[in-house]
């Protein structure tokens, strides 16, 4: 699956850069030689690994996307595929012999993602696949002569639509939405002994296969049985994205087309995968069936039952990803820990290992990046304090990661603010967070704080590379990144602590991880600053409203209006809905809603505030962020609001991600200085 890089709604923001030759502290101007690595796949003899590396081109605003092999014996590594534009995906045949990828075919508005298939044996790759309105996803057969695609089915009343009867029916979905969705379907391209590849339907009805939603992970992939007969699948009741928690692991014949479910749980499933000798199936499954829980993974026999959930002692964190070992007795699973991204080797028995990393950090941003091997070889990709991204090799989980690629090492060079994990205590709750201090750091010395809160709120703030935090401690600030009650990194009590009680804990948890700071460093009361995108935008309006120790505050994408989320978003309130009991149109729920809504206590707000948003943003809709900028400028506190004119919960282009830095830290600098 593609990597999901939606940098803002993590911290929201971790753009990365390599450095010039003469070390200087972290700029603007080094972002504009990023490398980003992603894709890790590894070879199923674990012999070699193919990537994607990218850059953004500035000029252009588009980023260069090249298809790379590094062979590992050697490190020797040469570019497979660097004119197919975005190029993704790469996943090899069983037999090793060919890499399949997505990428653009056609031109203009016929233009869509499709299948290609590139024999390593040489030679150029071919597209297989003709899909009308592109691939959600691909996965190949264990014979390696066919690949199961995933794809929207047309619209059915498409010729009303041409003739402009476009109205449609609303269900639950975002209010950006400008069509009602159409069903995800099953096809199959097969490969004739002419080499020709040739397409047929394999599941048909107005239940759907789920599509990616970022920010989140990619859609749930499609594993084969060993034996080539059955796909186990996450099957939707409708094509509604808000619906995706009805949905259930199915189990598809591909030789009848009959479909079963896995399990008699009925919802809440994702992301099945079979072991290596098809006993079994993995699968995403909430703690205890609760829809608010933290994400556990269960294996269930591979000819039904609901199965045993094999984190929940052992590891207890949320996890974001599943990958069978070899020998189908282990499981590689990963998510966060304190203030570290790690992986674990979890056995059926209900023991588990976990992988000593040392300060290597796997890219996690709810998908773990990576690919096992038939040997039990792992490659995976990651960064470090110092390292922004690289492409990482174990040989085997007891092996020192290896790093494979050296885009960034420049960057090692710069005067560089040193990164470390902070802890405290809170409301019973052993809590941590990050800090990033100025470089040339002197302990005796007075600093303004700046606070860049992670969104989610199931996330984590951890000490991996972070360009927007360096560039924020260039300027002589401390910057502190507090994890809060809902994040995903210290267990189930923590990450449930929210439940109910949106904001004022955390916040309490914030205000203790300030004052924690505050023991070991000295800090400027007279300037700090509060910021953070999505639910680190609802912390920020939260903060302001309730506390008035802040010089200033950045407000991105923010839940403002718990109510308006719950209407108006592409979770259509399902989220909301669990995190604080059902409705607010039922009962006196709408009393916690509003009570939980920072808008509610905005009169309250006198911090100078920037605001900004997406025009089109069906995550945390801008309505929200409008409501909270009339609310401050008709009590005259100093505000402004940016609002880029595109889709997406956070703007997916370099030009405008840049844009974003830059009046983010000037709005901050206007006041801290």
């Amino acid at each position: 699956m593609k990597t999901i890089s939606l940098t803002a709604c993590a911290l929201c923001l971790s753009l990365t850069a390599v450095a010039s030759a003469q070390p200087h502290t972290f700029t603007a101007n080094d972002l504009k030689s990023i490398a980003t690595v992603s894709d890790a796949q590894i070879s199923p003899n674990g012999k070699s690994i193919a990537y994607i590396v990218s850059r953004a081109n500035y000029t252009t605003d588009k980023r260069a996307r090249t298809l790379m092999l590094v062979d590992v014996a050697t490190g020797a590594q040469r570019v497979l595929v660097a004119d197919r534009d975005e190029i993704g995906d790469p996943a090899w045949s069983p037999d090793g012999t060919q890499l399949g990828f997505v990428a653009m075919a056609g031109s203009g508005k016929s233009a869509h993602e499709q299948v290609y298939v590139l024999p390593m044996s040489g030679g150029d790759a071919s597209v297989v696949t003709n899909a009308p309105r592109g691939i959600e996803q691909f996965a190949w057969r264990p014979d390696g002569q066919a690949i199961a695609y995933v794809t929207p089915d047309a619209a059915p009343n498409a010729k009303a639509i041409a003739a402009h009867l476009d109205g449609f029916v609303v269900g639950d979905q975002s209010y950006t939405s400008m069509s009602a969705p159409t069903p995800n379907h099953i096809w199959l391209a097969t490969r004739a002994a002419t080499g020709t590849w040739t397409a047929r339907r394999l599941t048909h009805g107005t239940w759907s296969l789920p599509t990616a939603q970022p920010p989140g992970p990619p859609a749930s992939p499609l594993s084969w049985s060993p034996d080539g007969r059955s796909i186990a699948f996450d099957q939707m009741p409708n094509a509604y994205d808000a619906d995706g928690y009805l949905a259930h692991v199915a189990i598809l014949d591909t030789q009848t087309g009959a479909i079963r479910a896995l399990t008699a749980h009925g919802k809440y499933e994702s992301v099945p995968e079979y072991s290596p000798d098809g006993t079994h199936i993995a699968y995403w499954y909430p703690f205890g069936g609760d829809p608010a829980a933290e994400n556990d993974i269960f294996v269930s026999p591979a000819s039904g039952g609901n199965g045993t959930d094999t984190t929940t002692q052992s590891i207890d964190t949320n996890v974001v990803r599943a990958l069978w070992m070899p020998g189908s007795q282990s499981l590689l699973i990963a998510g966060h820990k304190g203030t570290d991204a790690a992986l674990w080797i979890q056995s059926l028995d209900g023991t588990a290992k976990r992988i000593a990393l040392g300060d290597v950090q796997p890219n996690q941003f709810f998908w773990l990046d990576a690919g096992v091997s038939t040997t039990g070889a792992i490659a995976f990709t990651g960064s470090t304090p110092r390292d922004p991204s690289a492409l990482y090799y174990l040989a085997s989980p007891a092996a020192v990661p290896q790093q494979m690629t050296h885009y960034n090492d420049a960057i090692e060079q710069l005067d560089l603010g040193r990164v470390a994990p902070i802890a405290w205590n809170s409301d019973g709750f052993a809590q941590d967070g990050v800090v990033t201090y100025p470089p040339n750091y002197d302990p005796a010395k007075t600093y303004p704080l700046v606070l860049v809160i992670h969104g989610g709120p199931n996330y984590a703030s951890i000490a991996s590379f972070s360009a927007f935090n360096q560039l924020l401690a260039a300027r002589g600030w401390i910057v502190f990144n507090p994890n809060y009650r809902g994040s995903d990194n210290l267990g189930e009590k923590y990450w449930y602590g929210i439940v109910k009680d949106a904001g004022a804990g955390p916040g309490r948890d914030v205000m203790a991880g300030i004052a924690a700071l505050e023991r070991s460093a000295h800090i400027d009361r007279t300037r700090i600053g509060v910021s953070g995108w999505s639910y680190g935008g609802y912390m920020t309006s939260w903060l302001i409203g309730h506390y008035h120790i802040w010089k200033a505050a950045v407000s991105g994408a923010a839940v403002n209006n718990l109510v308006d989320e719950y209407d108006l978003s592409d979770g259509a309130g399902a989220g909301e809905g669990f995190m604080f009991g059902g409705s607010p149109y039922v009962g006196n729920n709408m009393a916690l809603y509003r009570a939980e809504s920072p808008i509610t206590y905005a009169w309250d707000i006198t911090t100078p505030t920037l605001i900004l948003s997406d025009t089109s943003d069906s995550r945390v809709p801008n309505p929200q962020s409008y409501e909270m900028y009339h609310a401050l400028t008709d009590h005259h506190v100093p505000t402004q609001f940016w609002a880029y004119p595109v889709a997406g919960h956070f703007p997916s282009d370099a030009v405008r991600q840049l844009d974003v830095d830059t009046r983010w830290i000037d709005w901050l600098a206007q006041y801290l200085k």
